[in-house]
């Protein structure tokens, strides 16, 4: 017979000298049950994917071309502007975690999940965002399963990125069809 035990609630005077004790880590408690080093990486790491997908998407907007050019290049504004919340969102979390956003442009690629991939036509710009995108789903997945029950406040940020790019995803590959089927 399995017997759980329910977790029991701190008195006040202990939450109040805790909460004095390290004043100076901010948000980061003595009960933060996470590897904050590891997340850290982590976050940078998503971090870096966003703002490349940023910049692929940026581009992909001004180098679209052809008869459906205008509707997919307001998708793709559209995107960019998602990604980059994304990006606001990691680095405050960083912040509020301790550590320090990594917005250097040195190795922004190499540490960014997905490619940097110009693409020349608009199905090969739709193609490779869908692709970025999801690389991007898979790595949130990763990240949220890592964090399990350690960190809620990132577990739920992480799955509300996951639910825009799996959006994106839908959105992407709804345009990949539509391409496909008129170049047919």
């Amino acid at each position: 017979m399995t017997t759980t035990t329910t977790p029991q609630l701190t008195d006040t005077a202990t939450l109040r000298q805790r909460a004095r004790k390290h004043i100076d880590d901010g948000a980061v408690t003595d009960g933060y049950a996470g590897d904050r080093k590891a997340v850290l990486a982590m976050l940078n790491g998503a971090l870096a994917t966003e703002l490349v997908c940023v910049l692929r998407y940026k581009r992909h907007h001004f180098m679209a071309d052809g008869i459906h050019a205008s509707a997919v290049a307001a998708e793709f504004m559209a995107h960019a502007n998602e990604e980059a919340g994304h990006a606001d969102m990691l680095a405050k979390r960083i912040v509020q975690l301790g550590g320090a956003p990594d917005f250097s442009p040195v190795g922004l690629a190499d540490r960014s999940h997905a490619e940097y991939v110009e693409g020349v036509t608009l199905e090969d710009m739709i193609r490779e965002n869908l692709v970025a995108e999801r690389i991007a789903i898979d790595s949130y997945r990763e990240m949220i399963a890592f964090i399990g029950h350690t960190d809620p406040t990132t577990r739920r940020m992480l799955t509300a990125i996951l639910e825009v790019e799996e959006e994106h995803a839908d959105e992407l590959a709804s345009l990949h069809h539509g391409m496909k089927s008129h170049n047919a």
